[in-house]
């Protein structure tokens, strides 16, 4: 019959296997992440969460294996404690880089909106300034001619009428 020590080892066995793969789906869901970066941090803190879960449990197991009487027993959960704290290890450097990865594609799709937006912008800015720019160009043009037209209306003054003529006379 198996001890109760066998089976408090055993659940927390299991636990950590639990949070393991808890963390390694979030993980896989962080990759797959098409953003918002809040998005983003709701899974982090979800990992956060597993990660402290997982580290306590390590720890009891850790506690365990001191707690044991026979030398091969606490030899047995050592080495479990231990390949389970470098799977913890390989897990946070999976975290950090699905992370790395998720940002990068979150800005990258934001900076693509940003230029599809500037595009957009800048097309319609420049149409509209070429808009004005014709208007503009009418209007000027108008003027000119309704300041050419004002000129040929008037009289030209007494004084320059006389110049003109000695002009043409020399």
């Amino acid at each position: 019959m198996a001890s109760s020590v066998d089976v408090h080892v055993r659940i927390c066995g299991q636990e950590i296997i639990k949070y393991d793969l808890e963390i390694k789906a979030l993980i896989q869901d962080i990759r797959d992440c098409p953003g918002p970066q809040s998005a983003l941090m709701e899974l982090n803190s979800e990992v956060k969460e597993k990660f402290n879960k997982l580290r306590l449990r390590i720890q009891d197991l850790e506690q365990m294996a001191r707690e044991q009487d026979k030398e091969t027993d606490r030899l047995t959960i050592q080495a479990e404690t231990e390949s389970q704290r470098r799977q913890l290890l390989s897990n946070q450097t999976a975290w950090r880089k699905a992370n790395l990865a998720c940002k990068l594609s979150i800005d990258n799709t934001e900076k693509e909106e940003l230029l599809r937006e500037g595009d957009n912008q800048s097309t319609r800015q420049r149409k509209v300034t070429k808009e004005s720019l014709v208007e503009t160009s009418s209007n000027i043009t108008e003027s000119l001619m309704s300041i050419s037209r004002m000129m040929a209306e008037q009289p030209p003054p007494p004084g320059r009428c006389r110049k003109q003529m000695r002009s043409l006379k020399i």
